[in-house]
């Protein structure tokens, strides 16, 4: 086992619920914690690598197979040769524990049991206070009450949400994360996540037929960040990133990276809204 920017397989570690990736996003490694590993999601993203994704929802989680794989993959990392043996010698830092994987992890029925259990373990490995705890969601599912006793728990363990937003549109949001939302739902949604844990925006972009997201999704995204601004929620930043690996939906062939420049000039206008952004081409 090696780990590469490009490869994000789940099964490199070898168990159900825990893998190692290096993280663009993160500046180094990131242990994913998936609780999906059914393949199931209630959104279907262009650009999702998981192979065979279905629509529906995290199984139940056995807690003891859970805490028993991350107790003994944290003692390897914290204690044994896991950063020599397997990581690139640029990337051997441990940047976080993250709830990611192959569908979307609050729709775990005992989430915020879930995230007490990590952060015992953290603790338990001495990870804390200097280790973060992400959560990577799409924010669906954010104002449900075990979500938010979730996001407390997150909150008290030095976490932060990374909240999805492709699109703040309808027909973008309809079009990349094959979901029917509002804009209306997506602020209560972000409303309920920004108010109970730090959280950034997570933001894919990419050329699709050729062509760039339009004039009017990038005005519409920037108006989302305005109405965050006008509302005063708290907001840490944006994490704008492109393609990386490739997708495993049947949209892969319509999607393509976009320049750097153009990155970087989105992002530009994203902080004259006086907001912090991080690109990862």
């Amino acid at each position: 086992m090696r780990l590469t920017f490009e490869n994000h397989d789940r099964d490199l570690a070898g168990l159900t619920h825990v893998y190692p990736v290096v993280s663009r996003r993160a500046r180094g490694v990131s242990i994913g914690i998936n609780l999906n590993p059914n393949n199931a999601c209630n959104f279907r993203c262009v650009y999702c690598q998981v192979p065979g994704l279905v629509y529906g929802k995290a199984p139940q989680i056995d807690l003891e197979l859970l805490a028993r794989e991350l107790d003994s993959f944290l003692e390897w990392v914290v204690n044994g040769d896991f950063m020599e043996r397997v990581v690139p010698h640029e990337s051997r830092r441990l940047n976080d524990l993250a709830f990611s994987g192959n569908g979307e992890p609050t729709s775990a029925g005992r989430f915020d049991e879930i995230v007490n259990l990590v952060g015992q373990l953290m603790h338990q490995h001495g990870l804390l206070p200097g280790t973060k705890l992400v959560l990577i969601t799409n924010g669906s599912l954010a104002r449900q009450a075990r979500v938010q006793a979730g996001l407390t728990a997150l909150a008290g363990l030095n976490g932060e949400v990374w909240f999805k937003l492709d699109s703040a549109t309808a027909q973008g949001q309809q079009l990349i994360n094959n979901h029917e939302g509002s804009p209306e739902q997506l602020k209560l949604n972000f409303a309920a996540a920004a108010r109970s844990c730090p959280t950034w925006l997570q933001t894919c972009v990419f050329g699709r037929n050729g062509q760039a997201p339009t004039e009017e999704e990038q005005e519409a995204y920037l108006e989302f960040l305005r109405w965050i601004r006008a509302e005063q929620l708290p907001l840490e930043g944006v994490l704008l990133y492109g393609l990386a690996r490739e997708s495993h939906q049947p949209e892969a062939g319509e999607l393509s990276r976009l320049g750097d420049s153009w990155l970087e000039a989105y992002a530009d206008r994203m902080r004259g809204e006086g907001v912090e952004v991080r690109v990862s081409p």
